[in-house]
């Protein structure tokens, strides 16, 4: 996934290059809209398949948001850089893969993605006489494996990651839009209240 990784972070950069030589000709407004559709975009797409990666092998894109940050608000290299982020409201790359598989996971709970996904978890029956904390919750079975590569798939990282990184109170929500507002928020929280 290296190799990948850094394929995406170098088209980040390739933007940011052709960013930061209009930015002085635009609002700050239009420079976060324009980082928006043409950085954060290469982040997020298809962002689900790093689950489970290591820190070390995300740096290259967190590295890419880190520099679309200073582009916008005009910091230097050496400036920190966890306010910007933070008063962008911009969840860390590692953070934004959380959500991604927590929202897709969520969709798969409620029969809204394709049944190829929503048939690869399994959500504890709401159904049954008695009441469990696992069925109060929507916990989901995890499935056993034995190597780092299978422990990545969404049949084992997506039910990780709704049973062991997020609250009950954010599992429990069933609009779409007001859940992944809730999981935002406990991300942000998370992400910058440590």
């Amino acid at each position: 996934m290296k190799h990948h990784v850094n394929k995406i972070a170098s088209a980040c950069f390739c933007h940011i290059r052709r960013l930061r030589q209009i930015r002085h000709y635009v609002s700050r407004e239009v420079l976060k809209q324009l980082v928006t559709s043409l950085v954060l975009s290469h982040l997020d797409y298809c962002n689900a398949i790093l689950v489970s990666l290591h820190a070390s092998t995300l740096m290259p894109l967190q590295r890419a948001q880190n520099a679309v940050a200073r582009l916008v608000f005009g910091l230097d290299r050496r400036s920190s850089i966890t306010t910007a982020v933070r008063d962008l409201h911009w969840l860390p790359v590692k953070h934004r893969i959380t959500f991604k598989v927590a929202t897709l996971m969520h969709q798969a709970l409620h029969r809204r993605c394709p049944p190829y996904l929503a048939d690869l978890v399994v959500f504890s029956s709401t159904d049954s006489q008695r009441q469990l904390h696992s069925t109060t919750t929507r916990a989901t079975a995890i499935h056993r494996t034995r190597t780092q590569f299978g422990r990545r798939a969404f049949s084992v990282s997506g039910p990780d990651v709704w049973n062991n990184s997020l609250p009950p109170s954010v599992c429990t929500v069933d609009s779409d839009s007001s859940f992944r507002h809730a999981l935002e928020t406990h991300l942000f929280q998370l992400a910058f209240n440590n």
